[in-house]
């Protein structure tokens, strides 16, 4: 996957804001009022701004401190150790699998999104009525639809990425200038039909099932990893940077992605939520075109349904593309298994995206028992918990490079590193303590990441065989 042209700012730009705002657009709306009042998706927002803020910091600083470390932040894992050591090696094949992980689970996630769109033409796929039964277990027409679509969406993608990396491209951009039109018509539209009742009280009481109050603090909390998917591909600059124009771009172009990102997620959500009322948002399977329907009626939402898709549909692409890219990578620095390194005629990691794609299958099973909405929210928990790993050590690795002073000329930007880097790492320390509160889904992430270690051994000793050769 090699590219003989440099990328200017704008190009890492549009690359940072087209990965990040990606599904997250279309259903978080209501996965936040669900989990929050008003207050609290806009406090929710806020405080993942600031926070992955810190982490876009980190990344811009070590994109020009270590300019020969690309490829993603999982990179980092193996330079806290020496070099060379088992414990290198472990620490940074953990990392790239947690961060594979991520990315073939998230773009499930975007794929049952586009399932949930689609519903707009054909309402079948919402349809409860029985199908088929498995043994005890009943599939309705609705979910089995679902399945099915999904499956052919992916593995559809799957091919058109095998002949090459130039169709998928054009493709991806083609995706994205609509994207870019639809949010622009969405946000126009609905400053004039806002509505303030629906938005107040804005700290308006949230309770669990048995009753309990929950604090705004706690309505923030349950927020935090779903406003952070939001920020999924905040790194996409630096797994790039080897193709930058310049260095210094990387961290530009991340805090400016960071910053249109945060903008139209923030107005979106707000807005939304003053189009439908608190109950019918949470109920909703497609927020965004439910909203726009009060305004337009049918016609807006088709409208708008068949931007989602078409946005949907590059989204998948990009994210198919850096699924199998990880591994890939990680295999030529030694750090995953070897077999990710196969390629086919046109230089595309053919093992690599089958086994990405097949794994991300796996996942797609969950929309035959769940409504689209909550397969959405099952996938996401589960790929931002993988992220966070990656984000964490590359927040300690540059508390390492300030506190060796590796890199460093002057005390007042080793100060400043330190900060950033420190705050970093309390905000992914924060957001994985939150991802504790639904402890089941929590522990099976963790299962997830561990599942790797199966693999470690072959990993480390495929290290040490190629450290003996070269004696």
């Amino acid at each position: 996957m090699q590219k003989n042209n440099k990328l200017s700012l704008w190009i890492l730009t549009s690359l940072v804001v087209g990965n990040m705002v990606g599904s997250g657009i279309f259903m978080l709306p209501r996965s936040l009022s669900e989990a929050a009042n008003p207050l609290g998706v806009i406090s929710a927002w806020i405080f993942t701004g600031i926070g992955v803020l810190m982490i876009a910091l980190v990344f811009g600083n070590l994109a020009l401190r270590k300019p020969e470390l690309s490829g993603g932040p999982q990179i980092y894992a193996k330079e806290l150790f020496p070099k060379g050591s088992k414990i290198s090696i472990l620490s940074g094949f953990m990392a790239s699998w947690g961060y594979w992980i991520g990315n073939f689970a998230g773009n499930v996630a975007i794929i049952t999104t586009f399932a949930s769109y689609l519903s707009t033409f054909f309402p079948i796929f919402l349809s409860e009525q029985p199908w088929f039964m498995i043994g005890d277990f009943s599939v309705n027409v609705g979910n089995g639809l679902t399945f099915i679509l999904c499956t052919v969406l992916l593995w559809g993608i799957h091919f058109i990425v095998l002949r090459g990396l130039e169709g998928a491209g054009k493709l991806n951009f083609i995706t994205t200038a609509a994207k870019v039109i639809g949010f622009f018509l969405f946000i126009i539209i609905s400053l004039f039909a806002f509505e303030k009742a629906n938005i107040v009280p804005m700290d308006a009481p949230r309770t669990t099932n048995d009753g309990t109050s929950i604090s705004l603090l706690g309505q923030i909390n349950s927020a935090a990893l779903a406003t952070l998917w939001a920020f999924i591909g905040i790194e996409s600059a630096m797994v790039f940077a080897s193709r930058a124009r310049k260095q210094v771009d990387v961290k530009r172009a991340t805090i400016i992605g960071l910053i249109i990102s945060l903008a139209i997620y923030l107005g979106i959500s707000i807005l939304v939520m003053g189009l439908l009322p608190q109950n019918e948002l949470i109920q909703s399977e497609k927020p965004l075109i439910d909203a726009i329907e009060k305004v337009l009626g049918p016609i807006g939402g088709q409208i708008l349904a068949g931007i989602g898709l078409i946005s949907l549909l590059g989204s998948t692409i990009g994210w198919i593309l850096l699924s199998a890219e990880v591994p890939y990578q990680a295999a030529k620095q030694g750090l995953f298994l070897p077999a990710f390194l196969k390629e086919n005629k046109k230089g595309m990691p053919v093992f690599s995206l089958i086994v990405s794609n097949g794994l991300g299958q796996l996942f797609i099973f969950s929309t035959i028992s769940n409504s689209i909405s909550q397969a959405f929210d099952f996938v996401i928990y589960i790929a931002t918990l993988s992220y966070l790993l990656p984000y964490f050590i590359a927040s300690v690795f540059q508390l390492k490079l300030v506190w060796t002073g590796e890199t460093y000329d002057h005390r007042k930007s080793r100060i400043h590193d330190a900060i950033i880097a420190a705050l970093a790492s309390i905000y992914s320390c924060w957001v994985m303590i939150a991802g504790t509160a639904d402890m089941k889904t929590f522990l099976l992430g963790i299962a997830l990441l561990l599942s790797g270690i199966i693999f470690a051994k072959k990993v480390i000793a495929q290290n040490h065989l190629k450290a003996d050769e070269k004696k």
